[in-house]
């Protein structure tokens, strides 16, 4: 099983800052699969669409987190992680791009 700690040091590993919008939107699915309590916007969107071009890297970084610590409090930490591990590295946004 996959800890907190580790999923953290996978995403943050060779500079990056978040997947790339589509890989993201595709957590996010994820995450929202795995919701067991009623609608809302729960977790947080993703930083994609109008919003990428705006949003400084850290702020993206942060929200991945939060995308990270939403899936270890919900029961899907093994999933997410499985899915980050296997995105290739030209999948991922980086520090500087």
């Amino acid at each position: 099983m996959a800890t907190l700690e580790e999923v953290v040091a996978e995403v943050q590993k060779n500079n990056r800052v978040c997947p790339q919008p589509q890989k993201w939107q595709q957590l996010y699915e994820m995450l929202r699969n795995n919701l067991r309590e009623g609608g809302g916007l729960e977790p947080s969107l993703p930083l994609i669409l109008a919003a990428w071009w705006d949003t400084p890297a850290l702020s993206k970084m942060l929200r991945l987190r939060e995308h990270v610590e939403w899936a270890a409090t919900h029961g899907c930490l093994e999933e997410v992680h499985s899915f980050l591990r296997k995105l290739p590295e030209d999948q991922w946004h980086h520090i500087g791009e």
